[in-house]
């Protein structure tokens, strides 16, 4: 197969996984926008993580609703625990590394709060670590998982919501979370800005 002939497969699976993945995934995000707007709105806070390019992902969510997707906006409280380089390093060193996203949970979550809990594989001992520390502190669990949901999908309550793309590879699967972020982004900006009931 040559270069040009592997690109366009890949253009060609990625917008097949998306089509797939729409009809699984419509409902449940819906549900999770409309659940980040009302915590939003109610003066909750939204903290997101999860390793490589969920950590990406979860420094991108937070900082689209606490600066602005594509609607100017009063800034949204949004926290990615991702991203403090002394914080993550001193729970590694003195802890464990399975810690470094729950004792951020157990320092800044409050009941009514919601955490974004992103891994691929459903697997990240420390996004599990995070889902229990929330659930702890009353807080709510969106996760946004693939391959089944993993260990994650047997974590979550009644009240949380799951966000599980229908496919195996982890490259469509980051690609399709991608696209959801900028599903709750807009869908929480029309719910706040009043452009949809």
């Amino acid at each position: 197969m040559s270069l040009a002939d592997r690109i366009q497969q890949q253009f060609n699976d990625s917008a097949q996984a998306k089509l797939a993945a729409l009809a699984a995934m419509a409902a449940p995000i819906e549900a999770a926008a409309r659940r980040m707007a009302a915590c939003l709105q109610d003066g909750g806070k939204v903290m997101a993580c999860g390793n490589g390019g969920s950590a990406a992902d979860s420094q991108h969510f937070a900082a689209e609703l606490v600066n602005r997707f594509e609607k100017e906006r009063p800034p949204l409280a949004a926290i990615a625990l991702t991203t403090d380089t002394s914080t993550l390093t001193s729970i590694a060193n003195d802890y464990r590394y399975e810690d470094v996203f729950a004792k951020q949970v157990q320092a800044l979550g409050r009941p009514g709060d919601l955490l974004l809990a992103i891994s691929t594989s459903g697997n990240s001992p420390n996004v599990i670590e995070a889902i229990h520390a929330a659930h702890a502190r009353s807080v709510g669990v969106v996760a946004l998982t693939g391959k089944q949901g993993g260990k994650i999908a047997a974590l979550l309550g009644a009240d949380d919501i799951h966000l599980c793309v229908p496919a195996e590879r982890t490259a469509r699967i980051q690609e399709i979370h991608l696209l959801t972020i900028h599903c709750l982004c807009d869908g929480i900006d029309a719910l706040i800005l009043g452009e949809t009931p």
